[in-house]
């Protein structure tokens, strides 16, 4: 969904877009539920402190901005496991920072209505029921026209979850930007076809994403090995390896991977693993890899893809709490989220012609408007 679109449905819905979204106009007022405005530690553990809708008839009611849904999986995984306590530790342990974007100058909530969508039903052992659950729960969400914002969960959620949304979107007319240490691309692995290393060559066998428009940030390591890289640069994958992101800096590789991600395309699925952090910044992974990006320059290279493309979807995967210290990882993942839904906020509010707060002002956050 572009932005044009948004406003579009905006207007269908009786709102306009030029001005705050009433439900959250009216909490700003006095509301007397605090809902984000309370800490993270107090009333229930939605994420963000933001409305509990699970059910499709309310969200079809209600037609939010950006549904969050929950995809508490991980039987996929290869080294440790626990991502399927992820969505959990993001509505429960990080820390409610604040609804206003200083960068941005933005109060996020008064321009842009988002809802927690409760977690998609991911039966323990069950792999095939898990994705079709996955699939269907945000595919649902995707054809409302609404954001599906997914929390895993390990990354073999992509698979299903960005399949639902193609099928909502259109087949092959969605780029995917993928960050990521590890490619995940494998054929199989310990005769597994839906490891959380094998989803983006399901995507693309599938159809769903074309190779082309399939784009990878942070890849570093020791996997995958020459025959792999060659299965992918013959479906027209491109990657930017850490050493690209050393060499170039993150800004000029993330505007690079933004052009050949939409290039041709309808729409934007944005994948981050949080592994795609060096583990200093987040231990709380599966399969960490030292020598990662830093938080500063992932968030804003995620503010940036929301602000510049058409994103439709996103998914904040390899959460592992049981390895986590001090919430520091699933505070980083937290803030991911919190950046699409700030670059969001501020695409509604300069459709409407509206102009930054204090103490936003540089010129890059101009650039971007």
């Amino acid at each position: 969904m572009c932005m044009a679109q948004a406003g579009d449905r905006d207007v269908a819905r009786g709102r306009g877009s030029a001005g705050p979204v009433p439900p959250y106009a009216a909490r700003a007022a006095g509301a007397d539920d605090p809902g984000a405005d309370a800490p993270g530690y107090s009333g229930l553990a939605t994420f963000a402190g933001l409305p509990w809708m699970p059910g499709i008839d309310d969200l079809r009611a209600r037609r939010p901005d950006v549904a969050v849904v929950g995809a508490p999986f991980d039987i996929a995984t290869t080294h440790r496991p626990g991502a399927r306590f992820g969505p959990r530790a993001l509505r429960a342990q990080a820390y409610n920072p604040g609804t206003y974007h200083l960068d941005l100058g933005i109060e996020i909530f008064d321009w842009l209505d988002v809802v927690d969508a409760g977690d998609a039903h991911c039966p323990h052992g069950l792999t095939e029921a898990s994705h079709r659950n996955i699939r269907a729960k945000v595919g649902d969400v995707a054809r409302l026209g609404v954001i599906p914002v997914i929390i895993g969960g390990d990354h073999s959620i992509t698979w299903p979850a960005a399949s639902g949304v193609a099928e909502a979107v259109g087949w092959g007319e969605v780029g995917l930007l993928h960050f990521d240490a590890h490619a995940d691309t494998a054929d199989i692995i310990d005769g597994n076809l839906a490891s959380h290393g094998t989803p983006m060559r399901r995507l693309i066998e599938s159809g769903a994403v074309r190779g082309r428009n399939f784009v990878q940030v942070g890849l570093r390591g020791y996997w995958p090995p020459p025959d792999v890289f060659a299965w992918m640069r013959e479906q027209g994958m491109r990657w930017h390896l850490m050493h690209e992101i050393w060499e170039r800096g993150s800004r000029e590789v993330v505007a690079e991977a933004i052009a050949q991600a939409v290039d041709g395309c309808r729409a934007l699925y944005l994948s981050v693993d949080i592994d795609v952090l060096d583990p200093g910044f987040a231990p709380g992974t599966g399969t960490p890899e030292p020598g990662g990006m830093n938080p500063a320059d992932l968030l804003r290279a995620v503010r940036q893809i929301a602000l510049d493309t058409p994103i439709v979807a996103a998914d904040i995967v390899e959460v592992s709490p049981p390895y986590d210290h001090a919430e520091t990882t699933v505070n980083s993942a937290h803030r991911v989220a919190m950046e699409i839904f700030a670059a969001l906020a501020h695409r509604r509010r300069s459709a409407a012609g509206g102009t930054a707060d204090l103490p936003a002002g540089l010129p890059e956050m101009k650039a971007g408007s």
